[in-house]
């Protein structure tokens, strides 16, 4: 449909996500991890061998074989291990900040039995942005190495972070972060076809009415939607529109939009030098004063104190004692 965009690429570029480490690590049976819940997304691919995956708040535990992939999306806490054992010795079970940096060289430890190797990184997202497309993600995405959705270029990703943790060179580090950006804008793409079972979040996108919604939401920011008028632009009656939208992307569509529009409208205010009044005009507001409430109201603060309070001084007059 005319005027849509590329919504997973509009929220991620919005909220900046960085890659923070990697790992690659030969685990002999038998073996455990413990990750401690954290702020960031953890995510691991298995190149050999197998594991099981416990996460907190999840029942049932995952077995993963070789070639599969999983995301922690929430910084769950959340113990791996070879699955030979239902109950973990304290001394078996390490903490993940042992895990940083090994990528020169990879870490190994557990036992003499069966090896497994796994490839450990992490996403984090800017502070204080917050996406529900992102934010309905289940604990837990596993992405089996066999599954018929995985598409060709997500195995190629998997190679390649594989045969670059094995043996790394210079770059290596920048390569693999890049290699595990693709991976997770794939990810993404499959969760638009299964995000758990109340249908919440990127499985949105996958529905052909509200996912379009979504893309003129995105596309034409500035517009003065209606209910009314996205149920019409997507050929729904305004109740199911209404209902649908609630259902799929966890809050109503009106909602949606003005928290977008705050998130875009913040990201401008410290990306560009455009005028208050100029960003209000970019996300739909003709009255700066209009803006400036809404802004207060999702932010704390109204976008000229946000904006000074998230730029660095200019150079040069940091260390003066009255700032002039």
């Amino acid at each position: 449909m005319d005027g849509q965009t590329d919504v997973i690429s509009d929220v991620l570029e919005t909220m900046r996500f960085t890659t923070l480490i990697f790992g690659r690590f030969e685990l002999g049976a038998p073996w455990a991890i413990r990750v401690p819940k954290k702020e960031t997304s953890s995510f691991y691919v298995l190149p050999r061998g197998s594991m099981r995956l416990r996460v907190e708040g999840v029942e049932q535990p995952l077995l993963l074989s070789a070639g599969d992939i999983v995301l922690v999306p929430h910084g769950s806490a959340h113990v791996l291990d070879d699955g030979s054992r239902r109950t973990l010795p304290a001394r078996d079970v390490i903490s993940s900040e042992q895990l940083r940096g090994h990528l020169s060289a990879p870490l190994r430890f557990g036992g003499d039995g069966p090896v497994s190797t796994l490839v450990s990184g992490c996403f984090r997202f800017s502070a204080g942005v917050h996406s529900p497309l992102l934010s309905a993600f289940p604990p837990v995405i596993h992405i089996p190495a066999h599954d018929l959705r995985a598409t060709p270029w997500l195995a190629a990703t998997v190679q390649l972070i594989t045969a670059e943790s094995s043996a790394p060179g210079q770059g290596s580090a920048i390569i693999l972060g890049r290699l595990a950006d693709v991976l997770l804008v794939q990810a993404l793409r499959m969760g638009t076809a299964a995000t758990g079972s109340k249908g919440a979040g990127l499985r949105a996108l996958a529905d052909p009415s509200i996912g379009a919604a979504l893309g003129l939401m995105h596309g034409r920011l500035k517009e003065p939607w209606t209910v009314e008028g996205l149920a019409a632009a997507v050929g729904m009656s305004r109740s199911g529109f209404a209902a649908r939208f609630h259902e799929l992307v966890g809050e109503p569509p009106l909602q949606y939009l003005a928290g977008w529009r705050m998130t875009k409208a913040a990201q401008w205010l410290l990306e560009t030098n455009d005028s208050i009044p100029q960003v209000a005009d970019r996300v739909g507001y003709e009255s700066a004063a209009a803006f400036n409430k809404a802004f207060k109201r999702w932010h704390g603060t109204g976008p000229g104190g946000y904006r000074r309070a998230q730029q660095p001084p200019p150079s040069g007059r940091a260390s003066t004692p009255d700032g002039g």
